[in-house]
């Protein structure tokens, strides 16, 4: 399969090819004008069939019958126009009109944008998204990620339950839409990630096993069946998702990939299914480089190892070690899975120089080592945030960040996180303090709702808070439509405040890490912290001139007026005084102003409560 169309629309007529293994005879059938036409498949090697249709044209909708069965879509669909259920369609990805090139992409000095098509507008499109890129180009985005699209049942979901794996969602658009706008992308300078679910199919609409045997093990992940990847049969099973992998690159000009719940991808075999969907991948892109990330609860480092040094070949992890950290700073609180990290002002510092927290010490939640050693990556490989999908849904409210916490609080922790060396990521509208929630949905039949719907409730009650009764009973039930429009983020909110505070706070800690050369020597960055009490602590970054330092104060707590002088990372710059750069606490940030210092007579100034504050040297004019 890697390689070859399941449809060929060409001049003359189409193509079809199809790969089921477990089939002795296969019938293409045709619907719309020509329904019911039936066409005897011709077997060849491999456990394939093809068949050819004279004077078909793209837009012909079909279907295949495996061995006298009921009629069945194609697994390897381009487009499900009717659902998972319905007929496919036939898809020429060669006419559309390309008007911009497709550009070689890199994590160091990338900002990332996580965002969920269906929720991101009113209208919950891809050109509605589309609409929107210029704006996160001009906020200083370079990745736009998309959730995943791949088509699934229902009218909303947050695509993870995922069936038709080559067909784009058909409540977003037509595949062409999808790939406008991935040329509008491009034509702002950003590239696309699109995250795929390659560790389980969703429960509805889920049809490869008419085709193909073997395709599922007896494992299991925490949401289905697993997908068997190291069985005797497996070999079709791993060219299928590779074969995903590339079509996504080559026919969509994706930018990248991010890989969903890798710790649920099993495989024993000797080279790891995920090293070689990182390969396909990246053989599709030709020799345009792009970027490939990773989603590993374990957070092991082996993931973003190279491939030839024993590892798989992923360029980043997502760290959840920076959010739970940053999230218990922000709260106070740390139930569940929080529950190993407590937001201390060391576990923030060692966050930002280390990247994962736990490289195989001790996890009391999993009751077990989480982890490995990653003293020795880059600061990019490592995706940091403060909200993502996950992280936002998985409570009672689905509230975000801003409203958990103190304006103040919360502004130092931005300044904090989109200063820090790691590969900052944005969920959308957080870069305004968006008010809408986000909150799980999912759209299924009534019997499958339920059991969707009791299963979120038994997930939240690992927080010892949702199991207050007047708590449980406002959770928010996944299958109601009202529940999914709730997270329809609405433009008009950009322009009230205190949200353009927020944003015009984001725009400029974005414009700093872009254009300060010690910020944006994400590379080379060498740091090291000090705490400065039990709320606070400074980061200072060594630029590459030894007298072009940088100080980033950061103070969740009272105000810290009488600094410990004796703290060497404090010490002025030999050539000059520190002068502040920028503060969460401007006012044009919503904040209440910053105390005001003498750099020649204070080694640094009084640190307002629930704030930060960025310090750079001011030379001195020469004497003599």
């Amino acid at each position: 399969m890697r390689g070859r169309h399941a449809t060929e629309a060409l001049p003359e007529g189409v193509r079809f090819s199809l790969t089921a293994p477990k089939a002795r005879g296969v019938e293409l059938v045709l619907e719309g004008p020509r329904v019911g036409e039936g066409y005897p498949m011709t077997p060849v090697d491999g456990g394939r069939f093809t068949a050819f249709v004279p004077g078909l044209r793209p837009g012909a909708r079909y279907r295949y019958r495996v061995d006298g069965g009921p009629l069945r879509p194609d697994p390897v669909s381009r487009s499900q126009p009717e659902g998972p259920h319905g007929p496919s369609e036939v898809i020429d990805p060669n006419g559309f009109d390309w008007k911009h090139a497709a550009r070689p992409v890199a994590l160091e000095g990338a900002v990332v944008y996580e965002l969920h098509v269906g929720t991101f507008t009113p209208e919950g499109t891809f050109l509605a998204a589309a609409a929107e890129l210029p704006r996160l180009a001009a906020l200083g985005i370079t990745l736009v990620e998309l959730m995943p699209v791949g088509d699934f049942s229902g009218d909303f979901g947050w695509g993870y339950d995922g069936v038709g794996m080559f067909a784009p969602y058909r409540h977003y658009g037509r595949p062409d839409d999808l790939r406008t706008l991935v040329d509008t992308a491009h034509g702002h300078g950003l590239g696309v990630v699109l995250d795929v679910v390659y560790n389980h199919f969703g429960p509805d609409g889920n049809y490869v096993r008419d085709f193909y045997d073997a395709f599922f093990s007896t494992k299991a992940t925490a949401w289905g069946e697993c997908i068997d990847f190291d069985g005797p049969s497996s070999a079709f099973t791993r060219d299928f998702f590779c074969a995903n992998a590339a079509y996504w690159i080559r026919e969509f000009r994706m930018d990248g990939l991010r890989l969903d719940a890798t710790q649920d991808i099993h495989d024993s075999s000797k080279v790891h299914i995920v090293g070689d969907i990182v390969r396909a991948a990246r053989e599709a892109a030709g020799g345009r480089a792009i970027v490939v990330l990773a989603e590993n609860e374990p957070q092991d480092p082996r993931f973003v190892r190279a491939i030839d040094e024993g590892g798989l070949g992923c360029d980043a992890l997502w760290n959840d070690d920076f959010q739970h950290a940053a999230h218990a700073a922000a709260t106070g609180r740390h139930e569940a899975y929080f529950g190993d990290t407590r937001g201390t002002a060391q576990e923030l510092v060692s966050a930002v120089k280390w990247g994962f927290l736990f490289q195989g010490q001790y996890y009391h939640w999993k009751k077990g080592p989480r982890g490995g050693p990653a003293l020795d990556l880059s600061a990019s490989r490592f995706v940091t945030y403060l909200q993502n999908h996950d992280q936002v849904a998985n409570s009672t409210s689905g509230r975000r960040l801003h409203a958990l916490t103190s304006p103040g609080r919360h502004r130092a922790l931005r300044l904090l996180h989109l200063l820090a060396p790691g590969t900052p990521m944005l969920f959308q509208g957080e870069e305004y303090d968006a008010p809408q929630p986000f909150l799980y949905f999912a759209d299924h039949e009534e019997e499958l709702a339920g059991k969707v719907a009791a299963g979120r409730h038994e997930f939240l009650t690992l927080f010892p808070s949702a199991r207050d009764p007047r708590v449980r009973g406002v959770i928010a039930r996944p299958g109601d439509r009202g529940t999914f429009l709730r997270c329809k983020l609405d433009p008009r909110d950009r322009a009230g405040e205190p949200r353009i505070g927020a944003l015009e706070l984001t725009r400029d800690l974005l414009a700093l890490r872009r254009a300060d050369p010690v910020f944006a020597a994400q590379a080379s960055a060498r740091i090291h912290g000090a705490v400065l009490g039990d709320e606070a602590f400074v980061l200072r970054f060594f630029g590459e001139d030894r007298f072009d330092d940088r100080l980033v104060i950061v103070n969740l707590g009272r105000d810290l007026d009488r600094m410990p002088t004796s703290e060497p990372l404090l010490a002025p710059s030999p050539l000059g005084r520190w002068e502040l750069v920028i503060s969460s606490e401007d006012p044009r940030y919503g904040g209440g102003g910053t105390p005001p210092f003498d750099g020649d007579g204070e080694a640094v100034p009084v640190v307002a409560g629930h704030s930060a504050i960025v310090l750079a040297p001011h030379a001195r004019p020469r004497r003599g």
